[in-house]
């Protein structure tokens, strides 16, 4: 059972907060907070503000509106100022007031918009991730790589029913020089949270058959410039740093720029300056061609030239060619023979002297050699002279034989054996006894 009480209105309670928030505090007070739910009704913007802990987490949150009186002017001065909308994602300093409405209760009405507060934070992450890029030490891996010639085969990554795709794709096919360029699409979600992931989804597929590739294009046509948000992603930017083949970026409007113009190889403003860009390069390497076929054409041409002339000369010379090269021939013959004798002469010469002089010393030699001979022979022959069987029997000796063997012992001769005896002066034969 409840005492009786005084209750008072809905309305009376509503008209108690007004009078507590119409205060110069809650007035047009500046806040910082990030944008969520944006949505545009009946010219009115209507949003939520969120504050966010280190970890994501949201801490605050407040309803807000900004009137159509004033929002056509805020949307126009924000996008001259940031080249992007008024969406969702974004960080944001305005200025508000806090209003207690008697229908709608408690709201933010914002009144201004600093739009240099959201661009320093998007170029602030942006610095950051150039600086974590350059750190890392990738940031200007892809932007040092060299072209092929002919750069021809070109992986594309784009949506397939995006029209700058269609734009690119119609560049290429107007060629006035008819370049045979072989592209593949890669598709890939060009806006919205999908997009990085599915963009390094393609460039990880084309990695994987890069020797069929000579460059990547990622293009992306119009559009508002919110949905360029997604490319501000440092996976994504680390991937296209980081990409071995080059790569163009061609998103947006020229205008528009992203993380990725940074750090891409070549940045042009739109899908078709991209096409534009391709055939530049295909008429420059047709250009270098033609020059080389040039210089070709005209270093044959000069060597042909010089050797008609050649040849011209030598027709000229030709009948009077085989007797001048007899006639060198004979001189050449010629000296040789005056130098052979020369050589001849004073190396026989010498040789012929000391021929003669070997000569008397071998003659006076070989006169002194048979000399001591000589002697030496005539000494042999005394000695064999006095050595003689015949000497030494004329001396008083003498040989006795039996049966024609000289008999050394008795014993050698039996009894009644005729024996031989020579003498100098003859033979005498005797029997034993």
């Amino acid at each position: 059972m409840f005492l009786a009480v005084e209750a008072i209105t809905l309305q009376q309670l509503n008209q108690r907060i007004a009078c507590l928030l119409n205060t110069p505090a809650l007035q047009n007070v500046w806040v910082t907070a990030e944008l969520s739910d944006v949505a545009v009704r009946g010219g009115h913007c209507y949003m939520e503000l969120l504050q966010k802990d280190g970890n994501g987490i949201t801490v605050a949150k407040a309803r807000a509106a900004i009137w159509a009186n004033v929002f056509r002017n805020i949307r126009s001065e924000f996008y001259a100022s940031t080249g992007q909308d008024f969406v969702s994602g974004l960080k944001v300093m305005v200025r508000l007031s806090v209003a207690m409405h008697q229908v709608y209760g408690v709201s933010f009405v914002i009144n201004a918009v600093n739009p240099d507060y959201t661009m320093g934070d998007l170029l602030r992450r942006r610095r950051e991730m150039l600086e974590r890029l350059k750190a890392e030490g990738i940031a200007d891996v892809n932007k040092s790589l060299c072209w092929n010639e002919p750069t021809l085969r070109i992986a594309i990554i784009s949506s397939a029913e995006a029209a700058g795709y269609g734009d690119f794709m119609n560049q290429l096919a107007s060629d006035p020089l008819k370049l045979k360029f072989q592209t593949m699409l890669f598709p890939a979600v060009m806006q919205g949270e999908r997009t990085p992931q599915t963009v390094i989804d393609a460039l990880r597929t084309i990695e994987k058959e890069l020797d069929l590739w000579d460059c990547v294009v990622i293009i992306r046509g119009g559009g508002s410039s919110s949905d360029l948000l997604s490319f501000e992603n440092y996976d994504l930017a680390a991937a296209v740093a980081s990409f071995p083949l080059p790569v163009i970026v061609g998103i947006g409007h020229e205008r528009d720029i992203t993380i990725l113009d940074y750090v891409a190889c070549k940045r042009v403003k739109t899908p078709t300056a991209a096409a534009e860009f391709l055939l530049q390069l295909g008429k420059q390497s047709v250009e270098k061609l033609n020059l080389l076929g040039r210089e070709i054409a005209l270093c044959a041409s000069q060597y042909v030239a010089g050797c008609s002339q050649q040849l011209g000369m030598m027709e000229g010379r030709l009948p009077s060619m085989p007797g001048a090269a007899l006639t060198r021939a004979q001189l050449r013959i010629d000296r040789m023979a005056l130098a052979l004798q020369q050589l001849s002469s004073r190396k026989l010469q010498p040789q012929m002297s000391r021929l003669e002089s070997l000569g008397s010393t071998l003659t006076m030699g070989v006169s002194r050699y048979m000399e001591n001979r000589r002697g030496r022979l005539d000494s042999i022959a005394q000695l064999l002279d006095a050595l003689s069987p015949q000497a030494t029997l004329k001396r008083g000796y003498s040989i006795t034989r039996f049966n024609g063997v000289a008999v050394r012992s008795q014993g050698d001769v039996p009894e009644g054996s005729v024996l031989e005896t020579t003498l100098a002066d003859g033979v005498i034969y005797s029997v034993t006894k």
